[in-house]
């Protein structure tokens, strides 16, 4: 009996950690030493299965997938550093600023760019927030609409490749890399486009909420915008299309494809003029934060997952969601309320590395396509950085947005969205081939 109890025993403690406060990653190492210790003790977990743990602590830091983390990591940190995504959104901005919510639509169609050129959501959202929001709202725009436009263009780098999420997730689900972010293209596409419908019939509906911009508003006419544009514009998407090109024809891995696009950044920022030592160094140590913060998740998730099984919780999680009533629509119907609920809490990474490992074995006996089950995650994990009271985008904004925005306000423009974003799941589930369509 009390071995049966240990393991959603041990799940309840982890999550009672978590929400207390304490880091996740040693949350879940603290756990699975508290839970490996009281398993001896009873008599049904043998001391010699933590031996496998540096085994696989080494196996972590020698995957090759996951080294494309702090590639793509990298690649976006030197385009938001060097101000390369500045030029983009300012530039864009003018060239849609004539219509009425012109804006709006540059910050949804730069924060595509910026998803498709960096995959880091924090770097999108802080850029758009310092240069946008400030001109939305000096020419009128509604704070909540600004808001509700910039923290969720900025969340498009979570599903749209080359993604870091995506690539965690391909890891911890043991797909192709390749495939997932084949998968995720034309989703993410399409949530984009969901966006800009949106701005446009708020435009329509409220005209007062998402003005044009006067013409003295616009520093450059014309034939100037129009060279402008092509010199801010065409340098970042010679820059997507080699990195993405390069791993949907076969060329590249998606860890060779990240090398490359952190060295293009380099050499963009460079042409510029833009590229200084302070600015690379600080490229390289929010790189290391990140990937660090990454990695001791990983290796406090390997650990809770080792002892985890030891105590034979991987059976009971198996055995609930296989037996869940409904079959593969209860699985669905369980994984992404529960992802959902915790998105309001803990971090999407967090995420990926506790409730993704007990959904995926399950998910496999049931024969659901796991390259379409990724995508679908993803695209639900996006909503957790719009959620309040912890999304991160809404974090980032708030951080950089002007003081007289209220963070309720932030929480407000968030809604419509988080509610567009649970459409464009919906749109995944009932029609597969948004995903299947771009897998060979």
């Amino acid at each position: 009996m009390t071995e049966s109890w240990l393991g959603p025993l041990m799940f309840a403690v982890a999550f009672l950690l978590i929400f207390s406060g304490y880091p996740v990653a040693f949350s879940l190492g603290g756990t699975a030493l508290i839970f490996a210790f009281v398993g001896v003790e009873a008599g049904f977990f043998d001391w010699h299965l933590l031996f496998a743990l540096s085994n696989r602590t080494f196996g972590v830091m020698s995957n090759y997938v996951l080294l494309a983390v702090p590639f793509f990591i990298f690649m976006g940190a030197m385009l938001e550093k060097s101000r390369l995504a500045e030029d983009l959104l300012k530039t864009i901005g003018m060239l849609f600023g004539p219509l009425r919510g012109g804006l709006g639509l540059a910050v949804v169609f730069v924060g595509a760019l910026l998803a498709a050129a960096t995959g880091v959501v924090g770097a999108s959202v802080v850029a758009m927030g310092m240069i946008s929001m400030p001109v939305m709202l000096r020419y009128g725009y509604s704070r909540e609409i600004s808001a509700g436009l910039i923290t969720a263009s900025g969340t498009l780098g979570q599903i749209i490749p080359p993604s870091v999420v995506l690539v965690v997730l391909a890891d911890q689900l043991g797909i192709s890399v390749n495939d997932l972010f084949r998968g995720a293209l034309g989703p993410g596409l399409m949530l984009a486009g969901l966006y800009a419908l949106f701005a446009v019939a708020v435009a329509l509906v409220k005209p007062e909420a998402m003005p044009a911009l006067p013409p003295e508003a616009r520093e450059l006419q014309g034939k100037a915008l129009l060279k402008q544009v092509v010199l801010v514009l065409i340098p970042p998407l010679a820059l997507i299309l080699l990195v993405l090109g390069s791993i949907f024809a076969g060329v590249a891995t998606p860890t060779e494809a990240g090398a490359l696009g952190a060295v293009g950044a380099i050499i963009l920022a460079a042409l510029n003029r833009r590229l200084t030592l302070t600015r690379l160094k600080e490229t390289m140590d929010y790189t290391m934060r990140l990937t660090s913060m990454v990695v001791f998740l990983l290796i406090g998730s390997t650990a809770f997952a080792l002892v985890f099984r030891g105590l034979y919780g991987d059976i009971w999680i198996e055995d609930l969601l296989t037996n869940l009533p409904g079959g593969k629509i209860g699985l669905l119907l369980v994984a992404n309320l529960a992802i959902f609920v915790l998105g309001f809490f803990i971090d999407f990474f967090e995420i990926a590395f506790i409730i993704i490992p007990l959904l995926a074995p399950a998910a496999k006996i049931l024969g659901i396509d796991m390259v379409w089950f990724g995508v679908m995650i993803g695209m639900n994990l996006q909503t957790s950085f719009l959620t309040p009271p912890f999304g991160f985008a809404l974090f980032y904004l708030r951080g950089v947005a002007p003081p007289e925005v209220a963070t309720t306000q932030i929480y407000k423009g968030a809604i419509p969205f988080i509610g567009i974003q649970l459409f464009g799941l919906l749109m995944i589930v009932l029609f597969p081939d948004i995903v299947t369509a771009f897998i060979d």
